[in-house]
């Protein structure tokens, strides 16, 4: 850095902030370290006594941090998202839609070991709001070397290193299994359940078939459920190791393939992916009808989003997959499930 006169200083970086004192009226920062200086600002500094300001002395090659944070949001931004201005170096994506935050890790991993170099983000694979800061980016300096900044931009060529994943429309059948609940002998409280979460997203649940524990009748209403277009299933009841608890055999009965039963989750550990054709289906344990927060609002909103759940997906849920059962709960800013 170094002093130079004020009338001098038009293009140049200040290196510290400068005070504005009006007694009884105003004290605070006039000029923040880092104000690039114009033309316009040279009365105002003389005015505060200011006759000469240190400055960075700009080199060949170096970059202010207000262009360094734009060209790294807009290398790693991807779809679904909006970038603020940048506030002292700082630049902000924000989620155009509501959806689902999804982060490319790896990349992430890269970009944050490139020395002087900031990306801050949300939890990966986490459902979030039109208007939610899903990321903040920014460098150390006040001026850094545009290598850095190259070396981002070219591990910004892999698309989508953060994005937001709109939801998908579904049209949700719901098939509710147990003898008490078919013989009327108790009254179904899960549908209703369920039935909330699912249009909290958006979706329309078509159709309830309530079926005994029985599974050629089970396999019977998955196959009706498709008939008339659903494009997700859920299941409730009937998925614990009781031997009259048949649900799964009974989606497999319908020609299902069963990616996962079981996930190391609490509570949902019961929790069953399977696929009939291209349509989703998900075995909800009974802990969802009265736990706020189960594995079934970890995988759901990934479901909407258009991700295919494998067996690894389930598997990765187990970091963070406890839930603490919080008097105020406050998913999804928490870490349950946040390993996936």
């Amino acid at each position: 850095m170094r002093a130079i006169r004020v009338e001098e200083a038009v293009g140049n970086i200040l290196c510290h902030d400068i005070t504005k004192i009006v007694p009884g009226e105003f004290k605070g920062t006039a000029f923040k370290k880092g104000h690039i200086v114009t033309k316009g600002d040279i009365p105002e500094l003389l005015k505060l006594g200011k006759e000469h300001i240190y400055v960075w002395e700009f080199k060949k090659g170096f970059v202010h941090e207000n262009e360094a944070g734009l060209r790294i949001a807009r290398a790693i931004r991807g779809l679904g998202l909006i970038l603020t201005a940048p506030n002292e170096g700082k630049v902000n994506l924000v989620a155009a839609t509501d959806g689902m935050c999804m982060i490319d890790e790896d990349c992430l991993l890269k970009i944050n070991m490139i020395e002087e170099i900031v990306v801050a983000t949300r939890s990966n694979k986490r459902p979030v709001k039109k208007g939610e800061v899903i990321a903040g980016v920014r460098v150390v300096p006040l001026v850094i070397d545009e290598r850095k900044i190259k070396l981002v931009e070219d591990i910004g060529y892999e698309p989508n290193i953060i994005s937001v994943k709109p939801f998908n429309f579904c049209k949700v059948g719901i098939i509710t299994t147990g003898s008490e609940v078919y013989h009327g002998r108790i009254q179904d409280k899960f549908g209703p359940v369920v039935t909330a979460k699912a249009e909290a997203y958006g979706c329309k649940v078509i159709e309830q078939i309530i079926v005994p524990d029985d599974v050629e009748l089970i396999a019977r209403a998955a196959n009706t459920l498709i008939n008339h277009g659903a494009d997700l299933i859920l299941t409730t009841g009937g998925m614990s190791v009781d031997p009259d608890d048949v649900t799964p055999s009974g989606i497999k009965k319908a020609g299902a393939k069963i990616i996962s039963y079981g996930a190391p989750v609490l509570p949902g550990s019961m929790f069953m992916v399977a696929y009939l054709g291209k349509v989703p289906v998900l075995g909800l344990p009974g802990c969802v009808m009265y736990n706020r927060v189960t594995v079934f609002d970890l995988i759901l909103p990934q479901v909407l989003a258009g991700e295919a759940i494998d067996r690894s997906m389930i598997v990765r849920l187990g970091m963070g997959g406890l839930c603490l059962k919080c008097e105020v709960c406050h998913y999804p800013a928490c870490s349950f499930g946040t390993g996936a």
